[in-house]
């Protein structure tokens, strides 16, 4: 049907019939037609050609031949035979060697191949044979260039033109099929689908019966293979093109034609389903609607056959699809609902998708009930995976978390068998998808601190699925689980929560050795996060889950104490923790129980040997201390992990025995350390002991001292660990003279080689914790500041004071390195004030002191003004014997460092000295000021010098000096103070250095003598300050806790919580009042991102010791609301009656009023929890804290701003914060009533709805009314004014007034008759008729909710005055989100908080707290915005000249002749709808397609034209637009044909490779293929496609409708060729 649309071919043969009937010379007509070799023929020319020999062919093929003799046939078919090979070939390579697929070369290309298609069957039999060989090489890939050589593209149209003639070569067809499956694997994606259709579907369109059927299972075989060897995206991808191009020969049904018994069915390979699922969850959705396609064919033609698939089941393999015809229904059901939720999930988004999500419950009940009834179900369970895992692939994360939730809440796994057919699935692509942190965020409902709902379901889905597994494959799957933890870098957040439902599991002997193993990667991805805490406590649910899940009998004891080496003490496993406690218990449970160790040789007796701990950590000690003899060579520091290891399993071992025997644990204790304490009494006497050996004995007694205190917030019950410690100190201290002696002999010039750096930083941290532990002993310590103190500062400094030597050698540097640090050394101690300041150590340090402020003058040595300041240590030459080159060259290689430290330990002593003993007393006191000065100066090129990780000492010594600076050289120390907060600021993404950074700089520069600096004594200094804390508040908006570090600080220097402050300290406040100020409205909106991290650290938090991380890390609390707990704290302590105090509160309210007011008055549009909204209800809230503390007088002045603000526009949470205000100072100062009654005065218009305010401040009267002189005038007063707006037009005013009302009328009483007389009775009146108005429908709704409404109801103006009331409870009531709202426990971690009477924390009465926010929150609102009503006239645009009049004539002709003769042109553009079965839709197009020129319009049916929707919307279009019929089903011959006539086929589709609309440029000859509405186009035509062109799209839905997309691509290739048009048609200049 469709070749009727081929005209202009009938006139050809017409044509050409006529012209040779007369006898021509068909030689002359052969050279006029032809072209030269070397030219590019126009399309016409080939075309005509085309023609004249598609005549001659049956002139030459005749068996009774009249027309020519056989020497003319012979003659004829000589010059066909030439102009292939001399013609046509040599035009096909210049089409090749064009860049590009312009119009030209897609036309050029398709008449030449329809050229020899003509001359094929003209031909010698040999030649197309010789030719497909030739042209099968172009299909190749070759890297060398030929210029004989076709491109793919127009290889393949020749291959689909010569095919017809060479179907009968079954061999020569055979190759061709397998060159165009390799093209398929090798060639470019683009390339791919051309080769397909043009080759593969030609070869078998030319083939049939049985022959059809072999080729057919030649192409199966080699694509199922190929998928099966490379289950890749790429191959997937490829595979289901080929099969969906080919699905209309191998799905077939019987009933068809051409459908052959023998042909392959796809439904019995396993590969073929393995393909289906694959591409069902590919990330291209091309590929997923071809897999959705196939499975509709399948389940479509085995419901046709009506026979079992497969008839004999395969025992050894998995069938992932089977059809009973005696289930017939219940299979097709099935997988409809089956494909309706994997097309539905395309769409991507939320408010589609779920409605049709209970359709995944039915497909599980039918699964599961299937299973039930049969052994061999016919729905395989890994269908359901392809949902969940399309889920999780989507790209709107609220349909991944829907998928992740729908699968944690699956039922169907406590059942063993789907338990273990999800097994991969969960271990596998579930785990990734929980790598999404935005999965974790709270759900709608849930407060602050609360267990995200993921976390919960996560606990109850872990133990549910493990529980289930069968007990012999737990093991196995677990152990996947940690190692799929290990393969990619998790978030905290995620990491957490999973870690936590691990360690939920019940106990089950899980994990081996190869568990602990991957459960230490874990714990190694853990260590990348930033966040402490967070990583802590992912370490204690690890520790946990461990504990629990270990298989005792499978691990040794060293394997367990190796693992635990890997978790931090300082984070997690730390000593006096709950943690620790459980661990020292799954000891003691299990001790004896652990897999022996296998000991030296002696593998038959280690088999049955049961190892204690005991024997365990006294076997351990020995193979320690065991050392060989030292081999006089350079040895470098013991590693610190083995000493880690055996101070952990000594401490446990202790504590382990310490809960068995109670307080008798000091013998154990002795005996556990006695190899250590021999080895260390011998170190200072026994010359031969090794080295390696003294310093593992002081590595394991620095770790013993380190891992075994508590951390500092640990409180109760710990006695027993400190008595463990305190033992321990008692047998070290009889060891402390040998240990000391040893140490300063060796600190003392011993120390000369490279690897005796690290080995100095060991022995003085040794010493430094023997110090800090024997303070408290006067023996000890004063012998250690009398004699071995003095005597190593002197050694130092002899040694930094040696001259420089020309060459600078290893043991000269090296002693320099080791002095300084040991100088620091002496210095810290001082800082921590274990030293007497009036020991010898200090007179010992004054030389030091005097060392570094005398000038150098030596030629290598920088110079400055203070030479011994910031010296730096030169790289020693390698060349000075050294015993290990080696090894000292790669120490070399950390020579920064180790000159980094030295400078570093100058500036601990340096800071320490200036605040002991000031300048050198030999300085005189005119140079004073000059040496500091240059000191600053130093200090301020040291921060330059330093790494970031070691600036804080030289910050320290700024904090000193700069305060005695500021009035004489105040532009250095800005220079000073602006260079640090540069520092600072350029770490702000480095958390390890950002933060000691910023507390040390906050220290120098807002040191307290630095904010008592006034605009007239340093105004440049104190500028720059304010401006540094204006970028600290910047900074803190974007990195949570800066401010808070700030305003501690602050608070703390103005009012010391250990005692009162001077009165020149707390007098800077109000230089620094915006910091005050901006502290109490402080709390930036963060990301959702970053909320999420502060949403899971305080859960964390809220876990209290159950968690040990709570314990053991002792992080800063970075908390947003910090700062304004710290202000609030800060102002609960203010006493009114000093009048510093009383002048700060008063400027602070002032402050926060402006800012109120500048919110209101702002033209700026605010929302409902936006951050104007929450500023303005956080300035409201600190005035009502500080209210009670106000002076009368002031509050007078207060009062005005206080009414002013009530008739601003506010949101319900600040309106309910002005009201309280109101009558809390109306019910202090009772005189002020007479300015509140002046409110209702005001102009009615004016005030609006915010009189409301004014009114719910009535309401609680009867709280003010006990406080008032005259009662019944103030009653009366109220009354009046109530009444009046009881009659107001708005329906809020007349509420709240009613209310009113009613609550005053309630206050007269039984005096009412005698006193109000007839008033009484008109108020009785309005209030029963308000009350049976507002019985009925929405009225009454409202009238109930005001009145029980809490800001009405519950609470009390004067009893419910608390902080809880103010910052939690009004917040929650009011809807404000619950990060605003401040739970109780943040001020009460403060011990600052001031508790007074005027300000208690707590409701006395539990009402309040106890309420849930109601419904009816009033909000004032604007004035209405007024609708302007406008029409505009739509013009009606007719192409043509002629009126409809002068038309009816013409309607009697076909459409093309009919607008011809109108005036009209069409163009070239076939437009195909043959797909599209709505009337309206088709109205619409043809409307669109005739307005714009379109060449035909192709439909399925004809009679669609006489549909009443179809005429509604084409309004006659059709009578001037050429239509067509072409069925579905005929589309893909129908597109061939148009492809070799030169058409683009283009379709409207979302590909990888699709083009945009705005990109495109559409040639002449289109071909626009339109989808269907709901399905869009099939996959088998989607490969016909020459080009994918997609629409931009902005919004969130999928898809336009089918008619307005075609709009926009007829218009776009209109305007497109009506320009090009315009450009030519214009004349030239």
């Amino acid at each position: 049907m469709f070749q009727a649309v081929q005209q202009p071919s009938t006139m050809n043969s017409v044509l050409i019939n006529a012209v040779l009937s007369s006898s021509p010379d068909y030689d002359m007509l052969f050279e006029s037609l032809s072209w030269h070799s070397d030219s590019w023929p126009g399309t016409e020319r080939v075309e005509a050609l085309t023609a004249f020999i598609e005549g001659l062919g049956p002139l030459l093929i005749e068996t009774d031949n009249t027309h020519f003799s056989a020497a003319k046939v012979t003659s004829i078919k000589d010059k066909i035979d030439s102009l292939v090979l001399t013609r046509c070939l040599p035009l096909l390579c210049k089409i090749s060697a064009e860049a590009g697929e312009g119009t030209r070369c897609r036309e050029s290309t398709a008449a030449a191949c329809r050229l020899l298609s003509v001359c094929f069957p003209l031909c010698d039999r040999a030649m197309p044979g010789q030719v497909a060989l030739s042209v099968l090489q172009s299909l190749q890939p070759s890297e060398e260039e030929d210029p004989g050589r076709l491109n793919v593209e127009v290889a393949s149209e020749v291959m689909a033109a010569l095919i017809p003639s060479l179907s009968a070569d079954e061999k020569l067809t055979l190759t061709i099929l397998s060159s165009a499956l390799s093209c398929i694997k090798t060639l470019p994606d683009a390339l791919v689908s051309k080769i397909t259709v043009r080759l593969l579907l030609t070869v078998l369109k030319c083939c049939s019966g049985e022959r059809l059927s072999s080729i057919l299972k030649v192409i199966v075989v080699d694509l199922s293979s190929w998928h099966s060897s490379d289950r890749t995206p790429v191959v997937t991808e490829r595979a289901l093109l080929c099969f969906t191009a080919l699905s209309d020969h191998l799905l077939k049904p019987h009933s068809l034609p051409a459908s052959c018994s023998c042909d392959p069915d796809p439904r019995l390979s396993f590969q073929f389903w393995w393909m289906v699922q694959d591409g069902l969850t590919h990330r291209d959705s091309v590929s997923r609607k071809r897999a959705l396609y196939l499975l509709k064919m399948c389940v479509a033609l085995s419901e046709e056959k009506r026979e079992d698939c497969p008839l004999y089941p395969p025992e050894e393999e998995d069938i992932l699809f089977k059809w009973a015809s005696n289930r017939s229904k219940l299979l097709r059901e099935f997988w409809e609902d089956y494909a309706l939720v994997m097309e539905t999930l395309e769409e991507n988004q939320i408010h589609v998708v779920r409605p049709v999500l209970n359709r995944i419950d039915t497909l599980i009940q039918t699964t599961v009930n299937n299973n039930q009834v049969s052994d061999q179900g016919f729905f395989h369970p890994s269908w359901l995976l392809c949902v969940y895992q399309r889920m999780f692939h989507s790209e709107n994360k609220s349909l991944m978390r829907e998928g992740v939730f729908h699968l944690l809440e699956l039922q169907v796994l406590q059942q063993p068998a789907f338990a273990l057919a999800f097994s991969q699935f969960i271990v596998g692509p579930f785990m990734n998808v929980l790598s999404e942190t935005s999965l974790f965020q709270r759900s709608l409902g849930q407060g602050v601190g609360d267990c995200p709902e993921i976390g919960a379901k996560l606990q109850i889905f872990m133990v549910t699925f493990f529980s289930s597994l069968p007990s012999e494959h737990r093991g196995r799957i677990f152990l996947q689980m940690i190692q799929q933890l290990c393969t990619k870098h998790w978030c905290a957040a995620p990491l957490l929560f999973l870690s936590q439902a691990i360690s939920k599991l019940p106990p089950s002997p899980m994990l081996g050795v190869d568990g602990l193993t991957a459960l230490r990667e874990v714990l190694h991805s853990t260590m990348i996060t930033h966040q402490v805490l967070l990583r802590g406590a992912a370490q204690c649910f690890l520790l946990n889950s461990a504990l629990c899940l270990t298989e005792v009998s499978a691990v040794t004891l060293d394997d367990v104490f190796s693992f635990l080496t890997h978790f931090r003490a300082d984070e997690s496993l730390c000593r006096g923790t709950q943690l620790w406690n459980q661990t020292c218990t799954w000891l003691l449970d299990n001790e004896c129980s652990f897999k022996p160790r296998l000991m030296g040789g002696d593998c038959a007796g280690a088999a049955t040997k049961k190892e204690t701990v005991r024997d365990y950590v006294q076997s351990q000690m020995h193979t320690y201390l065991r050392v060989p003899a030292s081999t006089g060579h350079t040895e470098r520091l013991p590693d610190f992990r083995e000493a880690d290891k055996l101070a952990r399993a000594i401490l446990l071992c202790v504590d382990l025995e310490r809960n068995q025997l109670g307080a008798e644990f000091g013998n154990t204790l002795e005996s556990l350390l006695s190899p250590l304490l021999d080895t260390l009494s011998r170190v200072s006497t026994n010359m031969y002991l090794p080295l390696r050996k003294s310093d593992k004995s002081l590595q394991l007694l620095l770790r013993l001292f380190q891992l075994g205190g508590t951390p500092s917030c640990q409180e109760a019950g710990e006695e027993q660990v400190e008595n463990v410690m305190l033992a321990m100190e008692r047998l070290i201290f009889k060891l402390v003279d040998p240990i000391q002696e040893f140490i300063l002999r060796r600190l003392l010039g011993e120390l000369q080689e490279l690897v005796d750096v690290e080995r100095a930083e060991l022995y003085l941290c040794v010493l430094r914790q023997l110090v800090v532990m024997y303070k408290s002993t006067p023996q000890h310590h004063s012998n250690i500041q009398q004699n071995y103190f003095p005597k190593l500062i002197k050694n130092s400094l002899k040694v930094l004071q040696e001259p420089h030597q020309q060459i600078n050698s290893v043991a000269n540097q090296v002693g320099r390195a080791v002095a300084m640090a040991s100088l620091a050394t002496v210095c810290g101690l001082g800082e921590q004030e274990v030293i007497d300041m009036q020991s010898e150590t200090i007179s010992a340090l004054k030389s030091l002191n005097d060392y570094f402020y005398s000038p150098v003058s030596t030629s290598c040595q920088r110079q400055s003004s203070l030479g011994n300041f910031n010296q730096w240590l030169q790289k020693p030459q390698t060349g000075d014997g050294s015993s290990d080159g080696a090894l000292q060259g790669r120490l070399l290689q950390d020579w920064g460092r180790i000159a980094a430290s030295f400078l570093r330990d100058q500036w601990i002593c340096l800071s320490f000295l200036i605040k002991a003993v000031g300048i050198p007393e030999s300085i005189e006191v005119s140079r004073a000021s000059e040496t500091l000065q240059a000191a600053l100066g130093c200090s301020v090129e040291a921060l330059a010098l330093l790494p970031s990780d070691l600036v804080l000492p030289a910050l320290t010594f700024m904090e000193t000096v700069l305060p005695q600076l500021l009035l004489d050289e105040e532009t250095q120390c800005v220079e000073a103070v602006n260079l640090s907060w540069d520092l600072v600021q350029g770490l702000s993404t480095n958390a390890h250095d950002f933060w000691p950074a910023l507390k040390g700089f906050i220290s120098m520069a807002f040191h307290h003598k630095l904010l008592e600096l006034t605009h007239t004594s340093a105004p440049t200094l104190l500028c720059t300050l304010k401006q540094i804390a204006s970028e600290l508040m910047e900074l803190s908006q974007s990195k949570s806790g800066v401010f808070g570090v700030l305003i501690q600080h602050c608070c703390h220097t103005w009012l010391p919580t250990g005692g009162g402050s001077s009165h020149t300290g707390f007098s800077s406040v109000f230089s620094h009042i915006n910091i005050i100020s901006e502290a109490c409205v402080y709390g930036p909106v963060f990301r959702r991102d970053q909320r999420l991290i502060q949403d899971v650290q305080t859960y964390v938090e809220q876990l209290g010791e159950e968690c040990s991380a709570n314990v053991a890390v002792t992080s800063d609390n970075r908390d947003d609301q910090l700062p304004r707990t710290c202000v609030l704290a800060f102002l609960s302590r203010l006493d009114s009656s000093n009048q510093q105090h009383e002048r700060l509160m008063e400027e602070l309210v002032m402050d926060l009023l402006k800012k109120d007011n500048d919110i209101s008055k702002s033209k700026v549009r605010y929302y409902s929890n936006s951050l104007q909204h929450r500023v303005k209800n956080r300035a409201w809230q600190t005035m009502l804290l500080l209210l009670p503390k106000l002076r009368e007088e002031f509050v007078a002045t207060l009062l005005h701003h206080v009414f002013e603000a009530g008739f601003c526009s506010n949101h319900a949470s600040v309106k309910y914060l002005i009201e309280w205000m109101m009558i809390l100072i109306l019910v202090r100062y009772p005189q002020h009533m007479d300015s509140f009654w002046v409110c209702f005065n005001r102009d009615h218009e004016k005030t609006k709805t915010s009189i409301c305010t004014f009114l719910s401040v009535l309401i609680h009267l009867n709280v003010i009314i006990p406080t008032l002189e005259d009662e019944d005038t103030h009653l009366r007063k109220a009354l009046d004014i109530i009444l009046q707006w009881c009659f107001n037009h708005n329906f809020s005013v007349r509420l709240y007034a009613l209310l009113a009302l009613k609550r005053v009328w309630s206050l007269v009483g039984v005096r009412a008759e005698a006193v109000w007389g007839g008033l009484s009775t008109v108020i009785k009146a309005c209030l029963n008729q308000a009350e049976a108005m507002q019985s009925t429908g929405n009225a009454n709704k409202n009238w109930t909710r005001i009145q029980e409404h809490f800001f009405f109801g519950a609470f009390h103006p004067i009893r419910d005055y608390s902080v809880e009331t103010i910052f939690l409870t009004f917040p929650s009531l009011s809807e404000l989100a619950d990060d605003e709202w401040i739970p109780l426990w943040k001020f009460e971690k403060l011990s600052c908080f001031n508790e007074s009477t005027s300000s208690l924390l707590r409701n006395p009465a539990p009402d309040l707290s106890q309420l849930q926010p109601g419904d009816w929150i009033q909000q004032d609102k604007g004035e209405e915005n007024k609708e302007e009503r406008w029409a505009e006239v739509q013009k009606k645009i007719t192409p043509w000249r002629l009126g409809i009049q002068e038309q009816e004539p013409e309607l009697q002709l076909v459409p093309q002749q009919r607008a011809a003769r109108v005036g009209k042109q069409h163009g070239a553009l076939l437009v195909v709808a043959s797909l599209i079965d709505k009337p309206t839709n088709l109205g619409g197009l043809c409307r669109t397609c005739e307005i714009f020129g379109a060449s035909t319009l192709v439909l399925d049916n004809l009679r669609h034209v006489s549909d009443k929707n179809f005429q509604a919307l084409s309004v006659s279009s059709e009578l001037w637009l050429p239509l067509l019929e072409v069925k579905p089903l005929e589309l893909t011959d129908f597109l061939q044909v148009k492809k070799s006539e030169g058409y683009c086929i283009v379709g409207v589709e979302q590909t990888a490779n699709s083009q945009s609309l705005q990109d495109y440029q559409f040639p002449e000859k289109t071909l626009l293929l339109l989808g269907n509405e709901r399905e869009g186009i099939p996959a088998n035509l989607l490969q016909m496609f020459d080009v994918c062109v997609e629409i931009p799209q902005q919004g969130v839905t999928r898809s336009l409708n089918v008619h307005v997309s075609a709009a926009l691509l007829i218009w776009e290739y209109t305007r497109q060729h009506l320009t090009s048009a315009e450009v030519d048609s214009k004349p030239e200049n």
